[in-house]
């Protein structure tokens, strides 16, 4: 392959790559009060889910169908990136009254 059409090569996989991140989002959650907020959100497949937790007490994202149970220490963030489309309700095991709810569309 000739140097240009390497270089046209690569900057058309950069191009897409960042095409792709670009359209991704990071929705936060925040754990304050021994309550998630907002409680329920709206993503995509391959967006971000950042579990902010402002308590004094370690929490989980716990989703009741198995797929993901994230434990977040007191004063932390932990992030999850979404894999596939559907409504996943969730909870803390620590504190099963803390519920949320992510309704997740295909990209």
């Amino acid at each position: 392959m000739s140097p240009g059409r390497s270089v046209f090569a690569f900057a058309t996989m950069v191009a897409a790559i960042n095409a792709v991140s670009a359209h991704a989002e990071t929705i936060q959650i925040t754990m304050d009060k021994m309550v998630f907020s907002p409680i329920e959100v709206s993503a995509s497949v391959g967006d971000t889910i950042a579990w902010v937790n402002n308590d004094i007490l370690a929490h989980t994202a716990t989703a009741q169908n198995g797929d993901w149970d994230v434990a977040i220490a007191a004063k932390n963030t932990v992030s999850l990136v979404l894999k596939k489309a559907g409504t996943i309700e969730y909870y803390c095991r620590y504190h099963p009254n803390m519920k949320g709810r992510i309704v997740i569309v295909p990209k």
